[in-house]
């Protein structure tokens, strides 16, 4: 079975942010953002970090400028997120390059992945220098997010995963035509009345990376959700609202 761990905050300028220890020990610094110890007002209160979703341009800016300091770094490298199964080496990647994953070997470089309840998973090898991460919702793990990044890697054996704070199994209701697509993963859904399911999509990305040649003892499952949307960004709990996001980069 994958290991189930709890993240605990750690203080890092005026953020705190949730340090992910496994990747560590194979020379990555890697954390995951809460909502807090930004700037953004209203709904996006306060460290939002998605441009996109209606917030001051200048709030967000400044909000991902703390985060980079957070890591070390001048600029986060994010890209335009589309639900798709595209993964996309981030040194070649712009702004407006669309894609759900990034990978990369390069220390300089910093990678972002937002998500409000949809899965950002961190890949990391083992026998190399390259690591990546990935935005997985319900269309992404449909669409084969994860296979895409684990291409980028030569001995899928050799990488470990971490699958990050997403939305619950309790708390994701889906439809009759998602709940089909999942249909043949045993686990994946269970009945809630009607034609509603419930949809455990952490669950899913931890059985695409068991079946992508990971093992079980190499892929972590944080137990914290987005549920309520009171710790990290929630976008079933309250539209519009923020992102929060999963940050790499290669330790000095």
């Amino acid at each position: 079975m994958s290991v189930a761990i709890t993240l605990t905050p750690e203080v890092r300028g005026p953020l705190s942010v949730y340090p992910i220890h496994s990747a560590k020990k194979f020379g990555i610094d890697a954390f995951v953002t809460d909502r807090f110890g930004g700037v953004s007002e209203g709904p996006y209160d306060s460290l939002n970090l998605g441009i996109h979703v209606g917030d001051n341009p200048a709030h967000v800016a400044e909000n991902r400028k703390r985060v980079a300091n957070a890591i070390g770094a001048e600029n986060l490298v994010i890209v335009r997120q589309v639900h798709s199964s595209d993964v996309v080496n981030a040194t070649h990647a712009l702004t407006d390059t669309e894609a759900d994953g990034l990978v990369t070997s390069d220390s300089d470089i910093v990678l972002c992945i937002l998500v409000a309840d949809c899965v950002p998973i961190l890949l990391f090898d083992s026998s190399s220098h390259r690591f990546g991460v990935v935005h997985a919702g319900w269309k992404g793990l449909v669409s084969g997010v994860i296979a895409s990044a684990l291409k980028h890697f030569d001995t899928p054996t050799a990488v470990h995963a971490f699958v990050g704070p997403s939305i619950s199994f309790e708390g994701y209701q889906v439809g009759p035509e998602v709940a089909e697509v999942f249909a043949h993963i045993d686990g994946a859904t269970v009945s809630d009345g009607g034609d509603r399911s419930r949809l455990d999509l952490r669950f899913v990305a931890s059985h695409q990376l068991t079946e992508a040649g990971l093992s079980d003892e190499n892929i972590e499952i944080s137990t914290q959700s987005t549920d309520g949307g009171e710790i990290f960004f929630s976008d079933r709990a309250l539209r519009p609202c923020g992102r929060f996001a999963l940050i790499a980069k290669r330790a000095s």
